[in-house]
C-alpha cells in the first residue's frame, strides 16, 4: 500500500465500508416497491457514507479543498425486489485502478428475507472531484486526492446542426414540448422519441451543472412521457391490464456539464426487445451551445412488466401484440 499517501485517500482506495440505510418513501411509486432511481439513490448515499467513513466527507471537500462530488457513471443491476421498510446492508467495496483518475466503487445491497441475506442490488458508482471556481480552497488536497480532481466534468460530442433551432418560450414554459425542429433532425427515421425542456435548479448541485440524481429523474421522466406517446401510459396499463413497470437494469453516464437552465434536447431510443418480455431503451441528451449540440449525458434502462398472479405475487409479464406493436413502431417527430 502507498504510503505517500493520506490516510483518508488510502481509506477511500483500500477499505471498504458498510452502512445501513433505508430508501425514501418517495420511491415507493408502486404497490410496496421501491424503483429502480431511488434503488440507486442509496448506492449514491452508501458511496457519500464511505466518504465520511474515510473522513473526507462531502461539506468538507467542498469547504476546504473547493472540490464537488460528482457521480459521473452509475451502473445497477436489480435482482431482488426493494420494499418500502427494508433496511438495506449497503456494501462499498473499492475498485479504482491504480492510474485511474476517477474513483470507482462496486456497491451491493443486501437486504433480510426470511431469515436469508438477499442482494437485491449491484451497482457500480464512478466519482469526480470537479474543482469549483467560484470558492476559494481553505487549504491544499491531502496527499493523493489531487490525482482525482478535474477542472470540468468531461467533453461531449459535439454535432453540427442542419435544422435551425426555433426560439424556446419563457421561464414558463412547464414540461417542454415534443415538436421541434432539432428534435426531428436527431430522430431521423429512428424509433425514438424527443423531448426539448428546461432544466430547473432543483436538478442541480453546487450552484451550477446537473447532477447524477437529476439525470436520473430525466431518464423516468422521458420513459414516461414515450410510454404515453405509445399509447403505454403507466396508468391507463395499470388499470387496464395490471402490468406494473419494472427495471431489472440501467446506466446513466455523465460526458460533460449541463448547467442550470440550459435547455435540454432528451432523445430517447427503444434498441432490443427480448423474448417479450423486457426492451432496452437508450437516453441521449444534448445542449445547444454556439450553434452546436453537445451531447451532455447517455443511459440505458432495460424495463419490463410484473403482473400480480396471486395477492402480492409478482411474474413478469409477456407483451401482448398491441404492446410489441407499440414499442417497435417509429413515430415521426413533429417538426
Amino acid at each position: 500500500m502507498d504510503t505517500t499517501l493520506h490516510p483518508a485517500v488510502t481509506a477511500l482506495l483500500h477499505t471498504p465500508t458498510t452502512a445501513r440505510l433505508r430508501p425514501l418513501f418517495e420511491g415507493n411509486n408502486i404497490s410496496y416497491a421501491i424503483g429502480f432511481k431511488h434503488i440507486n439513490y442509496v448506492a449514491e448515499a452508501a458511496v457519500l457514507d464511505h466518504f465520511r467513513q474515510a473522513g473526507l466527507s462531502v461539506g468538507d471537500l467542498y469547504r476546504r479543498f473547493g472540490l464537488g462530488f460528482d457521480v459521473v457513471d452509475i451502473r445497477s443491476r436489480l435482482g431482488a425486489l426493494l420494499a418500502v421498510d427494508d433496511e438495506v446492508e449497503a456494501v462499498v467495496t473499492p475498485r479504482t485502478k491504480e492510474d485511474a483518475d476517477r474513483f470507482r466503487f462496486r456497491v451491493e445491497q443486501f437486504v433480510q428475507r426470511d431469515g436469508r441475506r438477499v442482494r437485491c442490488a449491484d451497482s457500480t458508482v464512478v466519482v469526480a472531484l470537479r474543482v469549483d471556481g467560484h470558492i476559494a480552497s481553505e487549504e491544499p488536497c491531502p496527499a493523493g486526492l489531487e490525482r482525482f480532481t478535474t477542472a470540468r466534468l468531461g467533453e461531449g460530442e459535439r454535432l453540427e446542426l442542419a435544422a435551425t433551432p426555433v426560439p424556446y418560450g419563457g421561464l414558463t414554459a412547464g414540461r417542454g414540448t415534443t415538436a421541434d425542429p432539432v428534435l426531428s433532425e436527431l430522430i431521423g427515421e429512428t424509433n425514438a422519441f424527443g423531448w426539448r425542456w428546461r432544466v430547473g435548479y432543483f436538478y442541480c448541485h453546487y450552484n451550477e451543472r446537473v447532477q447524477m440524481s437529476g439525470f436520473l429523474r430525466i431518464m423516468e421522466e422521458v420513459e414516461d412521457l414515450f410510454l404515453a406517446d405509445r399509447g403505454l401510459a403507466i396508468k391507463k396499463v395499470l388499470d387496464t391490464r395490471g402490468w406494473i413497470p419494472v427495471v431489472t437494469q440501467s446506466r446513466v453516464e455523465i460526458l460533460d456539464e449541463t448547467v442550470m437552465e440550459e435547455e435540454l434536447y432528451t432523445v430517447y431510443t427503444v434498441e432490443n426487445i427480448f423474448k417479450t418480455l423486457l426492451y432496452t431503451t437508450r437516453m441521449d441528451c444534448y445542449v445547444l451551445r454556439d450553434g452546436v449540440l453537445v451531447k451532455t449525458a447517455t443511459g440505458t434502462i432495460t424495463h419490463g412488466y410484473l403482473q400480480e398472479v396471486a395477492p402480492n405475487r409478482w411474474e413478469m409479464a409477456e407483451f401482448d401484440e398491441a404492446t410489441v406493436s407499440a414499442l417497435t413502431t417509429p413515430r415521426k417527430a413533429a417538426s
